[in-house]
């Protein structure tokens, strides 16, 4: 399966309670809590092309499966990191952050954040 696409946020859990603990401020948790984002998937090979649009935000982050890249997190800061794939899991770790996103079938992505005990997921369905 490609992880190619044009995937919508359909729910998420867990949310604010993460957001609270990588330090992100009340107000734009309060803002970005409803926004249904948009991440657009473009896979050639291992290399991978992600672009996240959450309201007026929009962050692109290009990598190669095995190989460190540079990638933006939520909080703004910029952090090395290298993603490895297990089968359809795309797998990294950004300073503590354990990141597994899944393509669970052709028309949805799971993605899991886990910190310490606090776990964010959200589930975005295909609509393109």
């Amino acid at each position: 399966m490609s992880f190619s696409g044009k995937f919508q946020l359909e729910n998420q859990e867990g949310f604010v309670p993460f957001m609270k603990a990588i330090g992100l401020p009340d107000d734009l948790i309060e803002k970005g809590k409803d926004i249904k984002s948009v991440s657009e998937i473009e896979q050639n090979g291992d290399s991978f092309k992600v672009t996240i649009t959450t309201g007026s935000k929009v962050m692109v982050h290009s990598f190669t499966i095995g190989q460190e890249c540079e990638v933006e997190t939520m909080t703004g800061e910029k952090v090395k990191a290298t993603v490895m794939k297990e089968g359809n899991k795309l797998k990294t770790n950004l300073k503590g952050i354990e990141s597994v996103t899944e393509l669970v079938d052709d028309n949805t992505i799971v993605h899991t954040m886990t910190l310490g005990s606090i776990v964010f997921k959200r589930t975005s369905k295909r609509v393109s």
